[in-house]
């Protein structure tokens, strides 16, 4: 008989700082995404997602290049530890 544990589904979020839902898998099949899974909640992922889709919409990125690549990962990393990131025209991050 397996026993739930609540706190097995919480991460730590570095961008809420607090114990939030995790991501139920790692959103990259790699070291990076395994990190990513036990420091960031799914909340603070959805919210990158949605940021992430802005980004490459209002720049007109393809995620073919390296460099658009680039940018994305510099701009996620700060997005995630609440750096100073880009915002498209117009974005209003949600209230936390």
């Amino acid at each position: 008989m397996q026993i739930f544990n609540p706190k097995a589904n919480l991460v730590f979020c570095r961008k809420y700082q607090q114990n939030l839902p995790k991501m139920p898998n790692p959103p990259f099949p790699n070291a990076k995404g395994q990190e990513l899974q036990n420091t960031v909640s799914q909340k603070a992922w959805n919210e990158w997602l949605e940021l992430q889709t802005m980004l490459i919409n209002e720049k007109h990125l393809s995620m073919m290049d390296k460099d658009a690549k680039k940018f994305i990962a510099q701009q996620r990393e700060l997005f995630l530890d609440n750096g100073d990131y880009e915002r498209p025209a117009g974005f209003k991050p949600k209230d936390s």
